[in-house]
């Protein structure tokens, strides 16, 4: 069981940066995959970028490839986004994902456990 706690959401201007964590419950954090969603008013929940249980394999929506980076600390317990160059478009609920499974992918059927989320919103 991994329960999952989203923070580092917040209002920011087109251009700015965010920082998003997601602190994971459990002894066995390293043992899984990780991933953010997000899912805007009316629209269907995407992939943003996932990760493997090492962090050595990293997948990006084209959305987010130049802009985001997606990283882990299995120390901590904890995975990062880091969003950059932000636009309105990217103004969503941002959710943190694990998956039962070292291997990443981007599907959201494929995780098991899911955080909150955190609001995003960018302005232009």
């Amino acid at each position: 069981q991994v329960q999952l706690v989203e923070s580092g959401g917040g209002l920011v201007q087109a251009g700015g940066s965010l920082r998003l964590s997601c602190a994971a419950s459990g002894r066995t954090f390293s043992m899984y995959a990780m991933a953010w969603f997000r899912q805007a008013p009316g629209k269907e929940r995407e992939s943003v970028a996932s990760i493997d249980w090492v962090g050595g394999i990293k997948y990006y929506a084209d959305s987010a490839k130049g802009r985001f980076t997606i990283s882990r600390d299995n120390v901590k317990n904890m995975v990062y986004l880091q969003m950059n160059s932000l636009k309105p478009e990217d103004t969503a609920v941002y959710y943190c994902a694990a998956r039962s499974s070292r291997f990443a992918t981007m599907s959201p059927a494929n995780y098991d456990y899911w955080g909150q989320g955190t609001q995003v919103t960018v302005s232009s």
